[in-house]
């Protein structure tokens, strides 16, 4: 009776069905599947059959192949078929359900679908003609240019038979053959094989001389060709089948059946460009390699792209059209996203495809590109950054924006979440003023590892530190602590001190966690819930029960946003000042000659505390400030202090050159 039914519905709807959904989704709603024997990423699912008693998980579901058997009561069939055994409902009634499931409008039935199914198996068998009388013509004197291109593209006459590989002579052609043997001018037509002239002079092969690649379906049936012209002047180098009752390009796949196969059995699925790269892949051991059919992939073809793996790699050029293509496809894929279901990236080296990184660096380098495949969000990430100067706020603000307008396209809610949250730690690596800089006068390259251990165990090290004293240190702690539970507090205030929090150096790690946390999810309301959700309880409970904190005013009256914008605002200025005035003592500390002695020690602690001193009247409105030689704002008192200094250690005032 399905079958019956069947014949109503338009070709290819119940294909494109099957196509659209995941038969492990539509059986895990009814089973629970063993997860010891099940491999999720493969397809391969187990569970206790539904359709009889059983504590074993004997219910194979292959959802590569979109089939499913019960070794212990033998039930087998397809999505629709299960969905008409645990539903009890008809075939009609069980293709509508799948078709709401899969976002599929139910078509009227047609009354002459019969009709047209008999007149697709009728095509199929014509383009099965074609392919032998193409394959025939390849062994002929007019292909032997043919012949030296296949050879030289490192084609063997085994390997052109497996991909049965032909050629479309310049003069005469399929057109004739299959005239000559019965078969109708319009089925030649209407396979694509042959058009009607636009001047009127009848019909005309629409492939000439022209190296000829059979397109198959998933099923293995030939659906098309694609033509690769032997003139090198040719405006189209590659040349497809029409859209036809078979061939439909945006929905199919070159090397579709054999890369399933392949890709059910643990091989990568990979998506390259063109014929020639994916019978290279193949030939090379990659054999789950597929391709669009000239065109930039489809939505559809991203369907059955995840139909047969979870997270194909798109290998493309590495070329700017390449770079172009990957970055349609992130466009295509983003609103189609669901949890499991991605994409990474391969980007071949410049100017190389698959094919010519293949013969001049063998597979093990392709393989080694594979291995190294980038996420989409990365890719994304690339093109909105990549050749751009983010030095103003402006041009950051541009990119969030640009990157918030691209992530509103994911309409999975929590892998738009993971996307935001990627993409804040991304922009924190590249914003945070915390990078490797090159040491002064080494002379060497600049190892971080190195340079901490000196500042923590050299004897220079250790007494120029005790000897800037801790009370700088210590207020410096305490303006940290306060900024960020004020941001905590004020959220909404938060957003606006992005950037002077970036470039906020944190020496205690615990500030540091909550300032990586702050930035990456800065803007959003539930800010503290996020951090917690990120960190726990315990350092916001140990930032807040502090008691400067707790007495600033932004605290005491609960994340008032214009006092904790006030309060943000005099912290951070403060806090790039003293800092000014600590690295400027470190420089001058760095270009002394020699170690530092107990007496310079000593004169050094002296001349800091007097710049500290000097500084204690923070809320004093009413000091003079000046500039100090690094721009830091100074209080007046502070930089006479300050030069007073550089003149105990060995600096002529105004000057970074020791005194003679």
């Amino acid at each position: 009776m399905g079958d019956n039914v069947a014949m109503s519905l338009p070709p290819g709807f119940l294909d494109e069905l099957r196509n659209r959904l995941s038969l492990g989704q539509v059986v895990g709603r009814k089973v629970m599947w063993d997860t010891r024997k099940s491999n999720q990423g493969k397809g391969d699912l187990w569970a206790p059959c539904p359709f009889h008693q059983e504590k074993t998980a004997s219910f194979h579901v292959d959802d590569r192949k979109g089939f499913y058997y019960c070794f212990g009561c033998h039930a087998k069939g397809d999505a629709i078929s299960f969905v008409r055994e645990t539903e009890n409902v008809d075939f009609m009634e069980a293709v509508k359900i799948l078709a709401g499931e899969a976002g599929m409008p139910m078509p009227e039935r047609d009354p002459q679908a019969q009709q047209k199914a008999d007149a697709r198996t009728v095509l199929v068998d014509v383009m099965e003609q074609a392919v032998q009388y193409h394959r025939l013509q390849l062994q002929t004197g007019a292909a032997a240019e043919a012949r030296d291109y296949l050879a030289r593209r490192g084609l063997s006459p085994e390997a052109q038979a497996r991909w049965e590989i032909g050629f479309a002579p310049p003069n005469g052609g399929v057109l004739e053959q299959l005239t000559g043997k019965g078969v109708d001018q319009k089925l030649v037509v209407d396979a694509g094989l042959a058009a009607e002239s636009d001047r009127g002079s009848g019909l005309y092969n629409r492939f000439r001389d022209r190296i000829m690649f059979p397109i198959r379906d998933a099923r293995g049936r030939a659906i098309g060709f694609g033509g690769r012209a032997m003139d090198p002047n040719h405006p189209a180098k590659y040349y497809n089948s029409p859209e036809t009752m078979l061939f439909d390009k945006g929905r199919s796949l070159f090397n579709h059946g054999p890369a399933r196969e392949a890709a059910g059995k643990g091989k990568p699925l990979v998506v390259s460009e063109g014929y020639m790269d994916v019978i290279a892949l193949s030939e090379a051991g990659f054999t789950a390699t597929v391709a669009p059919l000239g065109t930039a992939i489809t939505e559809d073809q991203l369907r059955l792209l995840w139909r047969m793996a979870p997270e194909p790699i798109i290998a493309l050029d590495g070329d700017k059209a390449g770079l172009r293509a990957a970055m349609r496809v992130i466009d295509i894929a983003l609103p189609l996203l669901e949890a499991g279901q991605s994409l990474r990236f391969a980007l071949m080296p410049e100017g190389l495809d698959p094919d010519d990184l293949i013969k001049t660096q063998g597979a093990g380098a392709m393989q080694q590109l594979l291995d190294q495949a980038i996420p989409m969000v990365q890719l994304l990430w690339r093109r909105e950054t990549e050749g751009k100067n983010f030095d103003s706020p402006e041009r950051k603000a541009a990119l969030d924006k640009a990157l918030r307008e691209k992530i509103k396209l994911i309409e999975d809610p929590s892998i738009r979440n993971h996307y935001g949250q990627a993409i804040k730690d991304m922009r924190w690596a590249l914003f945070s003023n915390r990078k490797a800089a090159p040491a002064r006068k080494s002379g060497g390259a600049w190892n971080p590892r190195q340079e901490a251990w000196k500042r923590d165990v050299s004897p220079a090290a250790t007494s120029r530190n005790s000897a800037l004293g801790s009370g700088a240190a210590d207020q410096d702690h305490l303006r940290e602590a306060v900024i960020l539970a004020t941001m905590i507090a004020a959220p909404v205030v938060a957003a606006e001190f992005g950037t002077p929090l970036e470039q906020m150096e944190c020496r205690d790690p615990m500030h540091r966690d909550l300032q990586s946390c702050v930035l990456r999810h800065l803007g959003a309301e539930d800010l503290r819930a996020l951090i917690v959700g990120d960190l726990g309880d315990a350092p916001l409970e140990k930032l807040f029960t502090q008691n400067h904190v707790a007495i600033s005013p932004a605290i005491r009256r609960g994340g008032d946003a214009e006092t904790a914008r006030l309060c943000l605002s005099e912290e951070f200025a403060k806090l790039t000042a003293r800092r000014g005035h600590a690295r400027e003592i470190e420089d001058a500390v760095e270009d002394l000659s020699g170690i530092a002695d107990e007496g310079l020690t000593y004169r050094l602690a002296q001349a800091t505390k007097a710049v500290d001193q000097a500084g204690r009247g923070d809320d004093d409105d009413s000091a003079e400030y000046a500039v100090g030689e690094n721009g830091a704002l100074m209080k007046k008192d502070e930089q006479s202090a300050f030069d007073q200094l550089l003149e105990q250690i060995g600096f002529a005032k105004g000057d970074r050159r020791p005194k003679s």
